[in-house]
């Protein structure tokens, strides 16, 4: 087969998969940031409501009231009402095993999800100036394979131009992918690591509330 019919194949197939890598990485980024949103509380007033409305249905013994409240639709996307929910079914273990328990929960049901995004966001990261890299390779051989078809024929040198302009076009595309994706991904992390706070303080002050009550009204 003609090196030069199996380069510019090559070619077609780096350009497809770097289209590709750019669309799925832009998929995780906008997942990600919309999952993100539904977890957390859209702001402390709305997260100081709901835990005070908790806390007053704690404060009277209605566990099923509480329970109602966190799985309604307003509240069962979001990180902490599922963890109440889950608290109110274990109330009778012990606060620090509760707690525990939690924190297990958190990071296995919805960290582990986020993790799994932006760990492919991370991967395209790697993956993109790598396919640029290998554009970059080709292009270049494909330009020497015709600067030696030239000394012996003597063509026109302009028919490197196309060979040229592909090797420099794939490295700057690869990097274009790849640099929107690194700040997208600290933006990312950054959200993560907020939601994290907020369901640490959210939690912590659901337990005080639940031990409090779970003392008040044993049965």
């Amino acid at each position: 087969m003609d090196t030069t019919v199996v380069l510019d194949a090559l070619g077609y197939g780096i350009y497809t998969a770097m289209a590709l890598s750019a669309l799925y990485g832009v998929f995780c980024v906008i997942l990600l940031i919309r999952r993100i949103k539904q977890k957390r509380f859209a702001s402390s007033t709305a997260a100081n409501d709901f835990l005070n409305e908790v806390r007053g249905l704690l404060d009277r013994g209605d566990f099923t009231a509480v329970a109602e409240l966190c799985d309604s639709p307003r509240y069962w996307a979001k990180a902490v009402p599922q963890l109440i929910l889950l608290a109110l079914e274990h109330r009778k273990r012990p606060i620090a095993k509760l707690r525990q328990l939690l924190a297990e929960q958190f990071e296995r049901e919805i960290l582990a999800d986020l993790e799994y995004r932006t760990s492919w966001v991370a991967t395209i990261v790697k993956a993109a100036p790598m396919l640029g890299l290998l554009g970059t390779v080709t292009g270049m051989i494909s330009a020497f394979g015709k600067i030696a078809a030239m000394q012996q024929q003597g063509s026109d040198p302009s028919q490197l131009a196309g060979d040229i302009s592909f090797a420099l076009l794939t490295t700057a595309l690869g990097l274009t992918i790849a640099i929107p994706l690194v700040i997208a991904g600290a933006a990312i992390h950054v959200r993560i690591g907020k939601l994290q706070d907020q369901v640490q303080e959210h939690i912590s002050l659901f337990l005080d509330d639940l031990e409090a009550a779970v003392a008040k009204h044993p049965a």
